[in-house]
């Protein structure tokens, strides 16, 4: 089908939602976004985007946007908690100095595809909290906090990880308590901070640091297993001296970085299943869902924003090339088994971060060995990841 002229309803402004509005777009599409908060922006945190990802917003036409607003990132450094000794560094400039792993702030990214999904005429409108998805009609209906009702031909749902549309195509499943929590924080940088991620690996903890914004603040992510239960929220505030008690037995470097945090939210990692229905088609219609409505993941290979990116860009793809019943099941087919390997790596990187004993130490060794003697083979094993580009994929006429 072409979907030149076609009116499709995107729920959710986040960095899927926002994407695939101007991928749709640039395709002639007239898309509308519905936003349920009252302006369009990030509570302030950090994320990475990998090559993969950054192919996306290069074919999106919004390659200067990202290096404007974002930092390359020189390298990966797996480090031991305790005294901050280097086990492993991924030396991103060497190895891969043709690709672009880039360090940002949320709140840019946010920026710069709601500027540029405005700029190619998409409508964003806000205050707009969804309360009912219904499949059942010929159409998708869907049926706001005010009562209002719409039912719009085509439905691209990017609602996160509470999505209706979600449960519209699945049915509720309740997502399990991982026995791990987070923390994220926003500090100022040292001068001069590299363009490093660091991961301080300890006993049932890990934390995670990069610079931002140039330099001038420093992301931080710390990971900690707990059997307590707590809110799967991004907005729960804490008090720092539960950060700096949970990762007090960790080396100067990290206690430098946790005296100067002040405001902390905290977290609790909940795993969802990857949906089963990624999309289905009514008479007069379809719904279809992305990013991490279909796939949510936890952060142990910053991937969550990159694989919005890459969904947005397959499925609009999928739409103004193929028919739409094909189209349809292209996309979940493309999509589905490749996401559900990234998520299934992110879960094994949280128990490689949190060894300890004897098993802590043959790894550490084995890291340090490899990383002397073949230098590229840690970073060859995610080239499935990084080298995989969306946008250059044919699909069938």
């Amino acid at each position: 089908m072409s979907v030149a002229g076609q009116e499709v309803t995107v729920l959710g402004a986040g960095v899927a939602g926002l994407a695939v509005a101007r991928a749709l777009a640039l395709k002639g599409a007239k898309v509308t976004v519905l936003e349920q908060a009252d302006a369009i922006r990030e509570v302030g945190a950090g994320l990475q985007i990998s090559p993969n990802g950054a192919a996306v917003l290069r074919a999106l036409g919004l390659a200067d946007e990202l290096e404007a607003a974002s930092m390359r990132a020189q390298a990966v450094e797996l480090r031991d908690g305790r005294d901050g000794d280097l086990v492993l560094r991924l030396d991103l400039a060497r190895l891969r100095p043709t690709q672009g792993y880039h360090f940002l702030h949320r709140a840019d990214l946010i920026d710069l595809l709601a500027k540029g999904a405005r700029e190619v005429g998409v409508q964003i409108r806000l205050l707009q909290k969804i309360e009912t998805v219904d499949l059942s009609g010929p159409r998708p209906r869907i049926v706001t906090a005010f009562g209002d009702e719409t039912a719009p031909a085509f439905l691209v749902a990017a609602d996160g990880l509470h999505s209706k549309t979600r449960a519209a195509l699945n049915g509720a499943v309740a997502p399990f308590f991982t026995r791990q929590v987070a923390w994220r924080a926003l500090i100022p940088a040292e001068p001069g901070a590299a363009a490093v991620a660091e991961v301080h690996m300890g006993a049932g903890r890990h934390l995670v640091s990069y610079p931002l914004r140039g330099g001038h603040l420093r992301n931080i992510v710390a990971v900690e297993e707990r059997n307590t239960w707590v809110e799967e929220s991004w907005s729960l505030r804490d008090d720092a001296m539960e950060l700096k008690l949970a990762f007090e037995s960790f080396g100067p470097r990290v206690q430098g970085w946790l005296e100067k945090v002040q405001d902390v939210y905290l977290w609790g990692l909940f795993r969802h299943p990857v949906a089963q229905t990624w999309a289905q088609e009514l008479p007069q219609g379809a719904a279809m869902i992305l990013g991490d409505a279909a796939h949510p993941t936890l952060p142990f290979l910053a991937q969550g924003a990159s694989m919005g990116l890459e969904d947005a860009w397959v499925l609009a793809d999928c739409l103004s090339r193929l028919p739409l019943t094909k189209a349809l099941a292209t996309y979940q087919a493309q999509r589905k088994p490749r996401c559900s390997r990234i998520v299934a790596a992110a879960n094994g990187n949280a128990k490689a971060y949190h060894l300890s004993g004897l098993q802590r130490s043959l790894a550490h060794t084995a890291l340090k060995v490899g990383g002397a003697l073949a230098p590229g083979l840690a970073l060859r094993r995610f080239d499935w990841l990084y080298d995989h580009d969306v946008t250059l994929s044919a699909l069938a006429p």
